[in-house]
């Protein structure tokens, strides 16, 4: 049995997808996987044997600019990923059983799907990503979120504005392949049983009438990796220190440097994380320590908090280590979403990053630091589910055999 994964993204979007995949294989199925062509994701896929397929311009670059791209840049660069996608995976597809993607960029897929005759499964890594009543849509980037009071209005604008951007270019490939139009492109990519791979503790779908989720929990693997030598030692060498970092999200200006400079100025050494934005802010201070890569999954139950950006790796991964977390999100994607869970489970503080100040970040930083915070996040740690993966593989090949 062969199955067939994709998604368009970064890190975030592709690390639990790899988790998916080993866990696939490790079940007996073969996997081939469809990512951004950076690189990075090439180096990583190759690495664990698993056949990858770039689809689409690269990502970093589109993530590398001092500025946000413009609406109009982003929506051209939207209509491309359609057409790469219509070009790339029906051959990618071809011999495959099924195929699973990740995100609302993934709008040619489910026509190759139905195309090729096999199963297709929309999954998301946060509840925000899918409607209901219960909260508005994720900010959209390039697109108005809209003055509407109600979230029924909100995901009915939202859909409006999916259907402008693609369905024009959807129906057009759709007809190509013999396949008739679709009316509602954001509820298309969906499909009516979408997958939530996100823990359901910190996570959870809310109940209700609506989509039929399947939650999963979420998808990660096991990373046996060590610590870098030099990292070991600085963290033997003093009290837990503070961690500062913000993946492939450039942040508002001061932010990260604020992070710092109120971390040192309460006692606390300091691990800066380089990210995409190639944060550089140790200076020779010998409380600082500046870091590219590591394995957060035994770094981050060593430290005394975790301040960056609100992806929801990174959220579940502090939430795990039982640590507690400021999250500083810009308004993009499920970054708000998961700085407001923080919040709410009280393991920590959230910030708007776009209005964020030196003193604001102090106060969060106070909070998370509590001691009755770090007791919350160290309870929750242990509620934190690890076999989401491993769930979703059984799930998958379980439904493929009844067929």
């Amino acid at each position: 049995m062969r199955v067939l994964l994709s998604t368009y993204g970064t890190r975030g979007d592709v690390e639990p997808l790899v988790a998916l995949a080993l866990a696939l294989r490790a079940l007996g199925a073969e996997v081939r996987m469809c990512t951004p062509p950076d690189e990075e994701f090439a180096n990583r896929l190759t690495g664990l044997g698993i056949e990858a397929v770039p689809v689409g311009p690269p990502i970093r670059a589109l993530m590398a600019g001092t500025a946000p791209p413009s609406a109009a840049e982003l929506a051209r660069y939207r209509a491309e990923l359609v057409d790469a996608q219509f070009a790339a995976l029906p051959t990618a597809a071809a011999g495959c059983d099924a195929l699973v993607v990740a995100g609302l960029a993934q709008v040619a897929a489910r026509s190759v799907a139905e195309a090729a005759g096999i199963p297709y499964v929309f999954v998301t890594y946060s509840a925000v990503n899918l409607p209901s009543p219960h909260h508005a849509p994720p900010p959209r980037a390039g697109w108005p979120e809209g003055e509407h009071a109600d979230n029924a209005t909100r995901w009915k604008f939202d859909a409006e504005l999916v259907d402008a951007q693609f369905r024009e270019s959807l129906n057009g490939h759709r007809t190509a392949l013999g396949l008739p139009p679709v009316t509602a492109v954001r509820d298309h990519v969906y499909s009516a049983r979408p997958w939530l791979a996100a823990d359901p503790v910190l996570g959870p779908w809310p109940p209700g009438p609506g989509l039929e989720v399947v939650q999963t929990g979420v998808w990660t693997t096991v990373d046996d990796r060590p610590l870098p030598a030099d990292l070991a030692e600085f963290l033997a060498a003093g009290a837990p220190p503070v961690y500062v970092g913000f993946g492939s999200i450039t942040p508002s200006p001061g932010i990260a440097r604020w992070a710092v400079e109120t971390s040192r100025a309460r006692g606390y050494r300091v691990l800066v994380s380089r990210g995409w934005a190639d944060l550089d802010l140790v200076e020779g201070q010998e409380d600082c320590f500046a870091v590219g890569d590591v394995n957060h999954q035994r770094l981050f139950p060593e430290l005394a908090a975790v301040i960056h950006h609100g992806g929801a790796g990174t959220v579940q991964t502090a939430a795990k280590a039982g640590v507690p977390q400021v999250v500083v999100p810009m308004p993009v994607a499920d970054t708000p979403y998961w700085a407001a869970q923080v919040a709410v489970s009280r393991v920590g503080a959230a910030l708007d990053g776009r209005t964020a100040t030196k003193e604001s970040l102090t106060a969060a930083f106070e909070t998370a630091l509590a001691p009755e915070t770090r007791e919350r996040a160290k309870a929750l740690g242990a509620k934190i589910r690890t076999d989401g993966a491993t769930v979703a593989a059984r799930l998958l090949l379980d439904e493929l055999r009844g067929r």
